[in-house]
């Protein structure tokens, strides 16, 4: 794959996980669902389920010491990095709503520590 895609869909993942547990959530998940309602809609439950599960998975890790909170966020991104990279790859003209995606988001700065909206 190319290494700017690798580094889109990566960026992403990053981002999507990010901000799980912040006030943008509903947003940032309801863009990601139309993704894959236009690219593969018979996909869209699946990942609406997965994405439910992964915030309230995101959410329990910032109850977490900095260690295993950390592991999860990790085992998040790269889950989720995985899965752009398929949709891309299944789905090349992906890319265009990737990039609109990811720009539509900035991630949280992370602090140490710092408890977000959901972890509060």
């Amino acid at each position: 794959m190319d290494p700017e895609i690798t580094a889109l869909t990566q960026e992403t993942g990053s981002t999507l996980v990010a901000l799980m547990t912040t006030d943008d959530w509903p947003a940032a998940r309801d863009a990601v669902l139309r993704v894959w309602q236009t690219r593969q809609p018979e996909h869209a439950a699946a990942v609406d389920a997965e994405l439910t599960a992964d915030r309230q998975e995101a959410a329990g890790a910032e109850l977490l010491a900095a260690p295993d909170r950390d592991r999860v966020r990790a085992e998040l991104r790269a889950q989720w990095q995985a899965t752009f990279r398929r949709l891309v790859a299944a789905h090349p003209e992906a890319v265009a709503e990737l990039r609109a995606l990811r720009a539509g988001f900035t991630p949280p700065p992370v602090s140490p520590g710092a408890r977000t909206a959901a972890g509060a």
